[in-house]
């Protein structure tokens, strides 16, 4: 990133002028820089959600979202999906770069040895209520590894911050299906390393003792292309909060707890959930010209979910890469609950020849397709947003390292436009 050019602000108020510096990143909109704003002139900014405010520098991920555009380190998500895995993924948003062929088998082999959680983590999930809600049980138990695993938490050691990095990423599977599993009164299995690192986490979540489990496949592939679509989306509202918490040196297990936290909001993590919920509600194939026309409807406040994304004004490209395994997954395990997958089909359908979706640009989004993947496979609702949480731990455990090593970043602390009572004075309790 380099200084080209400035703009100047000018308050007409007094005719003071401060000129400030514009950046120019790789790719993307150039930015001004306002650091210089309020010592010169006395002025903050006002950005409510941050939509137009840049909070740091950073190299791991970059999106066009007028064109459809992701990248991972500068690679199409696209040809990542086609070509790679997880774990190499996770590499990649890690190290920076594709791993050599023997960097790539070392990483495997460190992930796996730290697969297994510390015994005594295991009373935690005897200690949540049988009913508690997965993601509750991941920001507890993630948060509190720190109280476990002392020996890598200097952030200001490189060693450690790589070492917490592994366990993060290897562990987190581990605590995920131990989550379902406490719920369902299940014993909690140890890792199978023999496997890969997706289908650990299935054999993780649905075997039990009394019989072989064997792992489809297709099923496979599904998740893994949910796994690499989700490693990682740059600033959005999760990432924003491992970034803010990590600001103020706060350990790594603490930073990915809160980012977990803010994942399990329903605006942010929750969207593949409600689109299962939408599909319930429909119920079948014949009602959903009903929902369309409500949806339609200015004077009806109803919204079909998994159409359309914040981000991506066009096509989220995710979403274009994960619809044929979903079709695929449907068409080897979509007997079961045949009807639900018949009205996404049809819904899909309309979304993609309808006039008002088309000129709208409401195509399906990965949401959609994630939501009834996860469903296909027999995942519990509630365990949607954990999986999410999941995959995404690779981009935030990369975006918590690249802050560590950026000079520039500072404790988080944005600034307010007070709105409240001017200077009053104190009326003792006796005289009111």
């Amino acid at each position: 990133m380099t200084k080209k050019n400035t703009v100047t602000i000018t308050d007409n108020r007094n005719g003071n002028q401060v000129d400030l510096d514009i950046l120019d990143p790789t790719i993307g909109s150039p930015t001004i820089d306002i650091r210089k704003l309020h010592n010169e002139l006395g002025l903050f900014t006002y950005d409510p959600g941050f939509q137009a405010t840049a909070s740091c520098k950073s190299d791991i991920t970059y999106i066009d979202g007028d064109k459809g555009v992701l990248l991972y380190r500068g690679y199409p998500i696209e040809q990542l999906a086609e070509h790679s895995n997880y774990l190499e993924t996770s590499f990649l948003l890690i190290y920076g770069h594709l791993p050599s062929h023997v960097e790539y088998y070392d990483f495997i082999g460190i992930i796996k040895q730290h697969t297994m959680v510390h015994e005594g983590i295991k009373h935690f999930f005897n200690g949540f209520q049988h009913n508690a809600h997965p993601m509750a049980i991941m920001v507890g138990v993630v948060g509190a590894l720190s109280a476990f695993y002392h020996d890598s938490l200097d952030i200001n050691n490189p060693r450690h911050r790589e070492i917490s990095a592994h366990r993060l990423l290897a562990k987190m599977p581990t605590i995920a299906a131990y989550s379902h599993r406490r719920a369902h009164g299940l014993p909690l299995p140890y890792p199978r390393n023999d496997l890969d690192f997706i289908e650990n986490f299935m054999y993780m979540m649905f075997s039990v003792p009394s019989e072989e489990y064997k792992v489809n496949p297709v099923a496979v592939r599904a998740m893994r292309l949910i796994f690499i679509l989700h490693a990682d989306h740059e600033q959005n509202a999760s990432t924003s909060t491992v970034r803010l918490a990590s600001s103020s040196g706060a350990n790594p297990f603490a930073c990915i707890s809160a980012g977990i936290a803010s994942l399990w909001g329903p605006a942010h993590g929750g969207a593949n959930e409600a689109v299962i919920r939408m599909l319930e509600e429909i119920q079948h194939p014949d009602e959903i010209p009903k929902y369309v026309e409500r949806a339609k409807d200015k004077n009806d406040d109803y919204r079909l979910m998994g159409f359309g994304h914040r981000i991506y004004k066009n096509y989220d490209p995710r979403a274009k890469i994960i619809r044929e395994a979903c079709n695929d997954l449907l068409d080897v395990l979509g007997s079961t609950n045949q009807p639900l997958f018949d009205t996404a089909r049809k819904l899909e359908k309309i979304a993609m020849e309808d006039d008002y979706f088309l000129e709208r640009n409401l195509y399906p989004n990965v949401d959609f397709y994630s939501g009834i993947i996860l469903k296909a496979l027999g995942m519990p609702l509630n365990m949607f947003t954990v999986i999410f949480a999941m995959a995404r731990t690779a981009g935030w455990i990369s975006q918590w390292l690249e802050m560590m090593e950026d000079q520039e970043q500072r404790i988080g602390r944005p600034r307010q436009i007070y709105t409240g009572a001017k200077v009053r004075e104190y009326v003792n309790l006796s005289k009111r």
